[in-house]
């Protein structure tokens, strides 16, 4: 596959999901009020007019296929009203698009995959032209989408010199040479045109469907056959904005003109565009009509020149790269500014260019990083569709409510939080929201259930909650059911509440006492806390017995670059990012106690914390082993908090993250408390420490 190629199927798919991800959530929409409005109809029959012209272009049958179909029968729709419909039938429309949707997705996500198409999509087809059939009682719709014998394109090429149209204007279209697919880029042009909703005709007419017209397209052009000249200038924007178009010429019947001057209505009706013009190239200079003789063959006004387009598509892996490469401006630039080269001396003029470079290096910085972020609203949306299925399946009345979905993410970390987010949505609608409504009516609450979905920012970091009003967790349950599958490190009685609830996020646990299709299984939030932790994010659980639960995802804005505090152990310097970090301080060995295995702990706002020595932890040679000589960092990531002793604090810097040498995976280094490194100003490389895998390594 060329590029060209594959820029066309990259811009396809995002086009093609994006107009997926409105269509899923018009229909979501509409089915709360079970009708359709007008607006929908209209949109709905674009959407499937878009998909069906563009996969047609990428020769994606089924997808053409199935968007032609459902198409065909919003067409039905638009022109008769949804009052055409009996309401009986109205929740087979919608099941039937969803169900149809749903095809859809399954053949992009093979197109996505570079997996073969679905070849027999009968059934399918067979139940829109059955639909289609009941609400307009006929026995069979009219398919378009076929052709069962030869075109007249393919048995007179001179159609495509339109010698039986008596249109009074015409606009031939020649295409790039070489462009390929000629008939199909012609068929997006018309797709373009149709929506405008201006009458037209096109030679040949038969491009979506036969190949061979490509080539008369190539060797003769593609005609548009105008009734209005008003007309003319909206075609022609509509071809300047089209992809692959070299120029065009616009033609006037000059013939028709003159015979309905003359009041020969029956001459006008005859005259046909002459057929002594010449399929030339479009010269660069336009012929003026008013200079051409009257009753001559038709003047042509003749237009070129590149097509501008308002939008482009940037594949991910080139933001990557972009990020990558300021990434190291930002290293570059603060191993110039310092440089021990230049330390002591007085350079003023070098340091306030120093300073401008350092605020130009940080817009850059955010600018690379902004073109990366993307609203969450993508996978909010989704979850809308995971509610209105389960709520069908289970028989349960519940509304989701969606907060904050304008809130913006890193790409790959928003693609990263959509299974958690789904998993934790559908552990709330399975076992978190009552079965009935009589039980809701029974514990004085509203009948219908209410799933909150909210995203907020704070700072460095996005809080994303999915809330429920359901049954809460009974802790006692949890903790017997962890004891049981032998989970518990410690007695039972000195778990704390949130302890009890962070049991729910360990390999095998599960509260369900059956398997159903969507939990039960023993595996679940186990999956999401290592997904989310993947992205740097962490999760914590807060429920009330009767009340509800809440599931909290934090999750870092972005991935490559982080704010950190610089730490000094011994010669070495690890960094610390600053989200993880809640205080430091001095203490006096009177504050440090010893709990029951003789490990270091100290009281910090009434609590007390596991102390760890870095130099112990990684056998770094320092003479700062006093408590008191040192300092303390409390930290905390997930549900887990200790205090980091260290020799001393460097300071605040933001670095850039990079990732550690593949070699090293051998040494099962992402468990050993470390997630990556950084190139300090000086050159020197910085260790950043991974705060909860640290703990874990601590622990054994």
């Amino acid at each position: 596959m060329d590029n060209g190629t594959d820029s066309m199927l990259d811009m396809y798919l995002f086009e093609t999901n994006s107009l997926m991800e409105q269509l899923d959530e018009l229909l979501i929409e509409a089915e709360k009020v079970e009708e359709f409005s007008t607006d929908d109809v209209n949109e709905i029959f674009r959407i499937m007019h878009t998909i069906k012209g563009s996969s047609a272009m990428m020769e994606f049958t089924s997808l053409n296929q199935i968007a032609h179909h459902i198409e065909d029968l919003f067409f039905y729709i638009r022109e008769n009203g949804m009052d055409s419909i009996a309401p009986e039938l109205k929740k087979s429309l919608f099941n039937l698009m969803f169900k149809s949707t749903d095809m859809l997705r399954t053949e992009i996500e093979k197109v996505e995959n570079n997996e073969p198409l679905t070849e027999n999509i009968d059934n399918i087809i067979g139940e829109i032209n059955s639909f289609l059939n009941k609400i307009s009682n006929t026995d069979s719709p009219e398919d378009t989408g076929g052709n069962d014998g030869p075109s007249v394109a393919e048995l007179n090429m001179e159609l495509a010199n339109c010698p039986d149209d008596d249109a009074p204007f015409f606009i031939k279209v020649i295409f790039e040479e070489g462009c390929g697919m000629e008939n199909l880029r012609a068929f997006m042009l018309v797709n373009a045109l149709q929506d405008l909703g201006l009458p037209f005709r096109f030679y040949p007419d038969d491009v979506e469907n036969n190949s061979a017209s490509a080539q008369a397209i190539v060797e003769k052009g593609f005609f548009l056959a105008l009734l209005e000249e008003e007309h003319i200038e909206k075609v022609i924007n509509t071809i300047t904005g089209t992809s692959h178009i070299h120029s065009y010429e616009v033609i006037e019947n000059a013939r028709l003109k003159g015979a309905q001057a003359e009041g020969d209505p029956d001459k006008a009706a005859e005259a046909k565009p002459a057929d002594t013009v010449k399929d030339t190239p479009a010269p660069a200079a336009s012929t003026s009509p008013a200079e051409a003789p009257a009753k001559q063959a038709p003047a042509s006004r003749a237009h070129s020149g590149p097509v501008k387009q308002s939008l482009i598509s940037v594949n991910l892996s080139k933001l990557d790269a972009l990020v990558a490469i300021v990434g190291e401006i930002v290293i570059t630039e603060s191993m110039v500014t310092s440089s021990p080269d230049i330390q002591g001396l007085k350079l003023d003029n070098f340091m306030k260019s120093t300073r401008q470079l350092r605020k130009l290096t940080k817009d850059l910085q955010d600018l690379a990083m902004s073109l990366r972020m993307v609203p969450v609203s993508g996978v909010f949306q989704k979850m809308n569709r995971i509610v209105r299925d389960m709520k069908q399946k289970l028989n349960k009345d519940v509304r989701l409510t969606i907060i904050g979905e304008d809130t913006e993410l890193d790409k790959s970390i928003v693609d990263g939080i959509s299974d958690p987010i789904m998993h934790i949505v559908r552990n709330s609608m399975d076992h978190g929201v009552e079965v009935t409504s009589a039980e809701r009516v029974a514990a004085g609450k509203d009948p219908q259930a209410e799933i909150i979905l909210s995203a907020t920012h704070t700072g460095s970091e996005v809080i994303i909650k999915v809330e429920d009003d359901g049954y809460g967790m009974d802790t006692e349950k949890i903790l017997a059911k962890a004891a049981n599958n032998g989970l518990l490190i410690k007695p039972e009685s000195e778990y704390t509440k949130k302890e009890i609830l962070g049991l729910l996020l360990l390999p095998g646990f599960s509260t369900n006492e059956e398997v159903t299709e969507y939990s039960g299984r023993g595996v679940g939030m186990d999956v999401v806390k290592r997904n989310v932790e993947s992205v740097g994010g962490t999760v914590s659980i807060s429920s009330e017995l009767g009340q509800g639960s809440c599931t909290t995802l934090k999750i870092p804005l972005t991935m490559a670059i982080v704010d950190g505090m610089e730490i000094a152990v011994g010669q070495s310097i690890f960094t610390v990012p600053i989200a993880n970090i809640r205080q430091s301080f001095k203490v006096s060995n009177e504050d440090v106690v010893y709990d029951a295995e003789g490990n270091e702990i100290v009281k910090c706002m009434n609590e007390f914390y596991p102390i760890i020595r870095v130099h112990q932890l990684y056998n770094v040679e320092t003479e700062v082993t006093n408590i008191e000589d040192g300092i303390l960092i409390w930290v905390e990531a997930s549900d887990t908090s200790y205090c980091l002793f260290v020799d001393e604090l460097l300071g605040e810097q933001q670095v850039v993250v990079k990732p550690l040498p593949s070699y090293l995976n051998n040494f099962n280094i992402k468990n050993s408390g470390i997630s990556g490194c950084t190139i300090l100003g000086n050159g020197n490389i910085s260790i950043i420490l991974d705060i909860l895998s640290l703990y874990e390594m601590a622990q054994y």
